[in-house]
């Protein structure tokens, strides 16, 4: 699995095409993904303590990883990553303008 968590992706699939977003979380047995701010779903949340009022809040759901590419900081777009090594660390960067990728 090439993203990881606090990445920047761009949905490119699905309802939310476009949309920009951190990643929260990685499930790579599942192979899937939560992303900031997108594919939200809403809520209904009972009251916790006595006296307080349930409310509606918008939870994000995961999404399958092939539907997100990661977005490449100089490029401004979404791209492909591929990984090589830099003398003795893993170093992964942008297969269109072969930058090195940070978080």
């Amino acid at each position: 699995m090439n993203i990881k968590k606090g990445d920047m992706v761009q949905v490119i699939a699905g309802a939310n095409r476009g949309k920009r977003g951190k990643v929260l979380a990685v499930s790579p047995t599942r192979n899937r993904i939560i992303i900031e701010g997108v594919n939200l779903i809403k809520k209904h949340q009972r009251p916790r303590n006595e006296g307080e009022k349930g409310e509606v809040i918008s939870v994000p759901r995961s999404m399958d990883v092939s539907n997100a590419l990661h977005l490449c900081a100089s490029c401004d777009k979404g791209v492909r990553v591929g990984t090589r090594n830099e003398g003795d660390a893993k170093v992964r960067y942008c297969k269109n303008c072969e930058a090195p990728i940070e978080k």
